[in-house]
């Protein structure tokens, strides 16, 4: 490697003012699963200067293309949707009681202060939660549970909740917002993965800006629905049927307490993307990740996954008699709450390994392990 591609690769992945601007619009703009289109629309302005096509599938999946008339197809990804709730029962006094919309955690609910959409528009209410003067009883308190965590958006009748547009299968997100800790973490909800979507629009941005010419199509993918069972990723697989296939998504930081190592690993923010080990990511694509992380000097970690990697990988994987994937994951902590938090130099080492590996891939490359 020439020492002007090793000063190049110090600078590649910078993350600029403009595009942190986008992150944390995008980050604060709710795009639950089954509703992304929303966020859809901000992620496909941001990137339609770096692309030569995009189309949308019927159910909000956003492709953005490079090279589309090429014959060999790349694919990069992530998934747009954020965990959520659905409006499941209205009490006669006016109270709210929900199911889940994806893997959502009930034991964080009460008191959060959340958004319930409606036709009419967005309805303020919060997880409500007795006192603890009201729990001192000598009993063994009660737990958050699905069966007692309710909303209260200040009605007192059924027929008032309903007039604000209020309905069964109205989907709910938490307020919560974009902020940047300690110059260190970002810090969020819905980072799971709306980083990976922001992650991958960089790495189309870094390709026009260097004037980067593919040998091949790539098709920049952020797929709805993976929270639910990576039906998204399922759909749009079919439809775009690549040669390759590198997915994004977040994994778990175990440095803090309550975790075991011994069966989470041990991952930490901070310390570089995760490359991950399971029987969906294809070993040579894989060799492929890791020498270009070493051969850039871009830090890296290791992950092993019992039978599925629980990601859109499998999903890409297993489409069209089998397609060589691969995983690369961002460490986060507290995944699944409203303080999801991200190191600013593992986003920045995610766009360079997949700019690099982008680099690295050749048009007609072969992984079979057998020829």
């Amino acid at each position: 490697m020439s020492k002007k591609k090793s000063d190049e690769q110090q600078h590649i992945a910078i993350v600029n003012n403009e595009s942190l601007s986008f992150f944390e619009k995008y980050i604060n703009n709710p795009s639950p699963t089954g509703f992304e289109w929303k966020g859809q629309e901000l992620w496909l302005d941001y990137i339609k200067p770096y692309i030569d096509d995009y189309y949308v599938d019927n159910y909000g999946t956003a492709v953005g293309v490079i090279n589309p008339t090429a014959e060999y197809k790349v694919v990069i990804e992530a998934h747009a949707d954020e965990i959520s709730w659905f409006v499941n029962y209205i009490t006669n006094d006016g109270l709210i009681y929900v199911i889940r919309n994806g893997g959502s955690d009930h034991q964080i609910a009460p008191s959060k202060r959340v958004n319930i959409h409606t036709d009419k528009g967005i309805v303020k209410a919060l997880f409500g939660w007795p006192a603890i003067h009201t729990r001192s009883g000598g009993e063994k308190e009660e737990a958050p549970t699905l069966k007692n965590i309710f909303l209260d958006c200040g009605c007192t009748t059924k027929d008032e909740v309903e007039k604000l547009g209020v309905h069964v299968g109205c989907v709910i997100t938490y307020e919560d917002e974009f902020i940047v800790l300690n110059d260190r973490y970002y810090v969020g909800r819905a980072l799971d993965n709306r980083a990976g979507g922001f992650m991958i629009a960089e790495v189309a941005r870094l390709l026009k800006e260097n004037k980067i010419e593919l040998p091949f199509g790539l098709y920049i993918v952020n797929a709805v629905q993976e929270e639910i069972g990576l039906r998204g990723a399922e759909m749009i697989a079919h439809r775009i049927k690549p040669n390759v296939a590198i997915v994004t998504d977040v994994t778990h930081d175990t440095q803090t307490p309550m975790i075991s190592k011994i069966t989470q690993g041990d991952l930490a923010c901070g310390k570089g993307p995760v490359v991950s080990y399971a029987p969906a990511v294809q070993n040579n694509l894989n060799k492929l990740l890791i020498e270009v992380a070493e051969r850039g000097k871009i830090p890296f970690q290791r992950q092993a996954s019992s039978r599925s990697t629980g990601t859109d990988t499998d999903a890409f994987a297993y489409s069209n008699d089998g397609v060589p994937s691969a995983l690369i994951s961002l460490p986060l902590r507290y995944m699944h709450t409203t303080v999801e938090m991200i190191h600013k130099e593992d986003v920045d080492n995610v766009i360079r390994l997949i700019y690099e590996v982008l680099l690295n891939i050749k048009s007609g490359q072969d992984f079979r392990y057998i020829k």
